[in-house]
């Protein structure tokens, strides 16, 4: 089975730049919704004093993931915050100290089983760095006698323009992606893995197949250049033939996917007992003077990243992931999340084009890795037909956006999907 794609421009000015060291913002907004899942609760309240590494927020829900200060300072408010999908939630603001002090709680987790890893990922605060941030730990623990995983697949597609952080997380940090898959192959038992990596990184592809060669059961996997590479469904086909159906989770095929810098974080966490409180970001766009690979801490104001990336002019565009899948930022105010890989910038954006009609080209159809019929499904929701909908499975969309990228009529095909997935789950009600 041919899967179908797109080619999309590359554009990664910043592969080859080094990822700068971790830099010191003068407060941090820190939402208590880092996660997908139930927000946490602050443990912490204003005027507190708090360390690098506390713990400020949790939450006893089974999907959620517990919240760590990303700076040492003082909480001066406890707010609540609109956060980059229009959504209200309480986060903690910490103006800095000016000075990096480890709260006594960090130190390395003792592991010495499957539980007590499972428990040391929880308490890490990791989330999926590549997608949705779903706590790390729920999908680590499944039930070995009730599902069975022999594979671990590593994303380190990054198929995105734009974007380099996991690329130079490959380069930079290979000694640690290996022995962080090592650890997550001895503790949940998995016999073998694979490293997708798109055909185009060949200095990552180079590093990684010679570690891998003293490897017994971890190989690299160069996989097409293309889009949407990264996606679960496509990387799973990709790597081991498997399909995804319909509502399967990766592990009914027998697959743990997960995103390669969530597996070095793993790794450094289960060393050091530094919780997630950084994210190595991309800072590009056509306005950047010095594309850039950074670490900055959790709750970074998009002010500060302003500050530091040499804009040519004041961007009419900032944008929070990459071109296709990201999200536009409306507010400078709005603070770097776990799951922000990147910040891009643009000025001279094209105006959003008035959409003419459909001229049955079926580009679309075409550029869709599922199979699905964009234009039957922007029909289908025009019309609130919510059985059509289901049966045309809108619900598999992945939101690539390679069907709007590709329509000569510019109508808003992918956006027309999220609103139809929502409008399902309202059970047809707008």
């Amino acid at each position: 089975m041919k899967l179908h794609s797109i080619r999309l421009p590359h554009r990664k000015a910043s592969a080859e730049m080094p990822t700068l060291k971790t830099m010191n913002p003068p407060r941090v907004v820190i939402s208590m919704s880092q996660h997908g899942g139930v927000p946490c609760t602050p443990l912490v309240q204003v005027g507190d004093e708090v360390k690098t590494g506390q713990l400020i927020g949790s939450s006893d829900a089974v999907i959620s993931s517990p919240v760590h200060a990303s700076i040492t300072g003082k909480v001066t408010e406890i707010t609540d915050v609109i956060n980059i999908a229009g959504k209200r939630n309480t986060a903690i603001v910490i103006e800095s100290s000016h000075r990096q002090e480890l709260h006594e709680s960090v130190k390395p987790p003792v592991v010495t089983d499957r539980q007590s890893f499972i428990e040391a990922v929880k308490n890490s605060g990791s989330v999926g760095l590549g997608g949705a941030g779903f706590p790390t730990y729920v999908k680590l623990n499944f039930d070995p006698k009730q599902s069975k995983a022999d594979t671990l697949l590593i994303n380190a597609a990054e198929c995105e323009p734009y974007i380099t952080s996991d690329y130079r997380a490959l380069v930079e940090s290979s000694h640690e992606l290996i022995s962080g898959i090592k650890l997550i192959m001895k503790y949940l038992d998995i016999s073998k893995a694979y490293i997708g990596v798109e055909s185009d990184k060949a200095k990552a592809i180079s590093i990684l197949t010679e570690r891998c060669q003293a490897e017994q059961g971890i190989k690299v996997k160069v996989l097409p250049h293309s889009y949407p590479q990264g996606a679960e469904k496509i990387l799973i086909y990709n790597t081991t033939g498997r399909v995804l159906k319909e509502g399967e989770l990766p592990l009914s095929v027998g697959c743990i996917v997960m995103n390669c810098s969530s597996v070095i974080f793993i790794n450094d966490y289960l060393k050091t007992g530094i919780p997630l409180i950084r994210r190595r970001i991309t800072i590009d766009g056509n306005i950047v003077n010095k594309p850039m690979n950074i670490f900055v801490p959790v709750g970074t104001q998009l002010s500060e990243i302003i500050r530091i990336a040499n804009l040519r002019r004041t961007p009419d565009r900032v944008i929070f992931g990459g071109p296709m899948m990201g999200s536009s930022v409306y507010d400078p105010e709005m603070p770097i999340m776990k799951t922000t890989n990147a910040v891009l910038f643009f000025d001279g954006a094209v105006a959003t084009a008035q959409p003419t009609p459909c001229i049955r080209c079926g580009r679309c159809v075409r550029a869709c890795s599922l199979n699905l019929m964009p234009t039957e499904l922007e029909s289908a929701y025009d019309n609130k037909d919510v059985e059509r909908l289901k049966k045309l499975k809108v619900n598999i969309c992945m939101n690539c956006g390679a069907c709007s990228y590709v329509c000569p009529a510019k109508r808003n095909l992918s956006e027309k999907n999220q609103l139809a997935k929502i409008l399902l789950r309202n059970g047809g009600n707008v």
